[in-house]
């Protein structure tokens, strides 16, 4: 599989295409808000002639969202994040204004919900659906053994963790999350962050100020 990533949105929000070599692709937390950011996203996936197939969330704030409207109508796709992170998504819309973001276009409502143990086919590849709340209530990563990469959204960053005072966090829990998702697979696996670049997960075991392994 390969991982393309974009940034987008005021909030420096990593967005993810990952495809296979049959050319069917994910797309992964589209933070695409303003026009230019919504045509480089279109503009990557017709150069490649890839074929988005799904449309899923690590999680439901604001900077991972903001795409997810554009996304579903541009390539018929419906939206898939877990069930404990609707609140975070339906919630959205109450305070996007606040933010600057005033024309916010509502996401559209899951079509079904990611659960740990589960796996997403993507050509012959897989990835595996990863629970790890504490950022948000929700949370999930998607985590390819093969190629060694997660794809991890908001719980781990280079030096860093995702912040825990946002509604239904908890730092406690994404410890915990970080400790028995993250910290158990192999020490290079590649961590694609929802902000700011990669970083590997034996690097964070050793020098992660916040959680060590």
């Amino acid at each position: 599989m390969e991982v393309k990533k974009f940034t987008f949105n005021p909030f420096q929000e990593n967005s993810y295409v990952v495809y296979s070599e049959n050319k069917d692709a994910l797309i992964i937390d589209p933070g695409c808000y303003q026009d230019h950011e919504k045509e480089e996203l279109v503009q990557f996936i017709e150069q490649m002639g890839l074929n988005p197939v799904r449309l899923l969330n690590t999680h439901a704030h604001i900077d991972h969202v903001l795409g997810n409207n554009f996304v579903s109508k541009k390539w018929n796709l419906g939206l898939e994040l877990h069930e404990l992170d609707l609140p975070t998504l339906q919630s959205v819309a109450n305070y996007a204004h606040l933010y600057g973001f005033e024309g916010y276009e509502l996401s559209p409502e899951p079509v079904a919900f990611l659960k740990e143990g589960d796996s997403i086919e993507l050509g012959n590849e897989r990835l595996d659906i990863l629970f790890c709340p504490g950022h948000a209530p929700g949370h999930v990563a998607f985590y390819s053994e093969k190629d060694a990469f997660i794809i991890g959204g908001d719980v781990l960053f280079q030096g860093s963790i995702g912040r825990t005072d946002l509604p239904g966090g908890s730092f406690e829990i994404l410890e915990k999350s970080i400790k028995e998702k993250f910290y158990t697979l192999p020490d290079e696996t590649l961590v694609y962050c929802g902000h700011g670049p990669e970083t590997k997960i034996g690097f964070e075991k050793m020098n992660n100020p916040f959680v060590k392994g």
